[in-house]
């Protein structure tokens, strides 16, 4: 079947919906002949902008339910559900001579190579780019409504794309995540020219053909969890049965986590402890559903936490810098001056700059010269380029932040960029990046690929 709708541009303040302009045509494609077909007319593009629909919201494991597409000239919608792997597409995103744009490519790039294999070697993500020239909201409905007075309807937002049909507005709903990414890649780009950042951001794109799915080992996932630092190890224990159990329920209804029983609830098991059916209808947020039909399997999960040897209770590791180095925290401290020093210069978030994790590891080795500096392999060299004489300087000084002229790299990139003021939209949080930590290299914090017990993934190492 082929259904054909026209993408239009809406003024400031209007919502961007379908139109019977054929200003920029939309086809949804969910036959493999037509399918082909279509990739066979875009083999000589030299870009692609992409992007993808899956159900974490809704389904315990995800996997791609729309693949969007957009040239210059036209957008289409492929239905993997209906086609399967469209072996012309892998084609064009594995071809290194053909940029593929994204908003955000992390979780795009992870499901694009948990179900068909395929690893795209030349990214553009414009959200890498929008905050690597300092703009405080990045989130796509952000720069759309910034840049080309485009205000995208949400109301699709969780919707849950593995369903069938899909209506005419949903599938123009999705159609907008790349119809505009071509323009907003123009713009962007001109901006990393201007202040001498593109090399960054080419930096970080090289490093998202690596990003792949990394499993969360089932009987450590649960410390991850927000909170869990706060039990003590028995209220770990039972915390670990539970998730195992909840993530068995989950697995079973193909349905996401929180949707089962959520995480607050979850904690309040694991501090009560109930044993009885009267016991769990007590505790906040139990579902009745899950009370009525699945009471005893819960039970159960409580019995095996409180049933832990002593021994065998899970504690948190140690960190070793606390027994082995007392002067880590002055020394970081002193990175992290830095950092916030030349993030002001910059006009960039301090986390986009240089994440705690990276000034940790700056502080750790203590470099005193670039040779050195150059070991620390956690560090972009970008970052290095712009950060690195003053980090060793800091840490040669051995007292507060160093005062002594920026270094070159950092100076001539010191140029003021004007930054959107506002919250960061809804959609950021949707995917997981409310703030501006965000990271190329294998930043997971898009939403699960399941519901998992952290409900979100790795941390980002874009973080202050």
């Amino acid at each position: 079947m082929e259904r054909r709708l026209a993408l239009t541009c809406t003024p400031r303040g209007r919502v961007a919906r379908p139109t019977d302009k054929p200003d920029h045509p939309l086809v949804y494609l969910d036959d493999g002949t037509k399918v082909d077909a279509f990739f066979e007319t875009i083999t000589e593009t030299s870009e692609l902008a992409v992007d993808t629909e899956g159900a974490s919201f809704h389904r315990f494991v995800d996997r791609i339910y729309l693949l969007q597409i957009s040239t210059r000239d036209q957008s289409a919608i492929v239905d993997p559900l209906a086609i399967g792997s469209p072996p012309g597409f892998g084609a064009l995103l594995e071809n290194p001579q053909v940029e593929i744009i994204f908003h955000d490519a992390d979780y795009d790039l992870r499901l694009l190579h948990q179900d068909y294999g395929w690893q795209v070697r030349n990214v553009f993500d414009t959200r890498i780019a929008a905050q690597l020239i300092g703009l405080k909201a990045f989130g796509l409905a952000a720069l759309l409504e910034r840049y080309f007075d485009v205000k995208l309807d949400k109301k699709h937002q969780r919707a849950d794309w593995s369903r069938r049909p899909l209506s005419d507005d949903m599938l123009a709903y999705a159609a907008q995540d790349t119809r505009w990414l071509h323009d907003l890649r123009d713009i962007l780009r001109g901006e990393l020219e201007r202040l001498g950042r593109l090399d960054w951001a080419r930096e970080e794109f090289g490093l998202l053909e690596s990003v792949r799915w990394d499993e969360d080992a089932a009987d450590t996932a649960f410390m991850r969890m927000k909170g869990a630092r706060d039990l003590s190890r028995r209220e770990l224990a039972l915390l670990r049965e539970l998730v195992q159990w909840r993530d068995g329920v989950a697995r079973e209804l193909d349905r996401a986590t929180f949707r089962v029983i959520g995480n607050e609830t979850l904690f309040e098991l694991a501090r009560l402890a109930p044993t009885t059916r009267d016991g769990l209808a007590s505790v906040k947020g139990m579902p009745r559903g899950i009370l009525d039909g699945r009471g005893e399997g819960l039970i159960e999960a409580i019995r095996r936490g409180l049933a832990v040897e002593e021994n065998d209770l899970p504690r948190f590791p140690r960190s070793p810098r606390w027994d082995r180095d007392p002067d880590f925290d002055a020394r970081a401290a002193r990175v992290k001056a830095v950092r916030d020093a030349v993030a002001a210069e910059l006009d960039l978030d301090p986390g986009v700059l240089c994440a705690r994790d990276r000034m940790e590891a700056v502080a750790r080795r203590n470099p005193t010269s670039r040779e050195e500096l150059a070991t620390v392999t956690e560090l972009r060299r970008w970052q290095a380029d712009v950060l690195g004489d003053r980090f060793i300087a800091a840490l040669r000084s051995g007292g507060g932040a160093p005062t002594p002229s920026p270094a070159p790299a950092a100076s001539a990139l010191a140029a003021a960029t004007p930054a959107l003021t506002g919250a960061e939209e809804s959609d950021a949080a949707a995917t997981g990046f409310a703030t501006p930590n965000r990271t190329a290299s294998a930043s997971a914090s898009q939403p699960a690929r399941r519901g998992s017990a952290s409900g979100g993934g790795e941390e980002s190492p874009y973080r202050d």
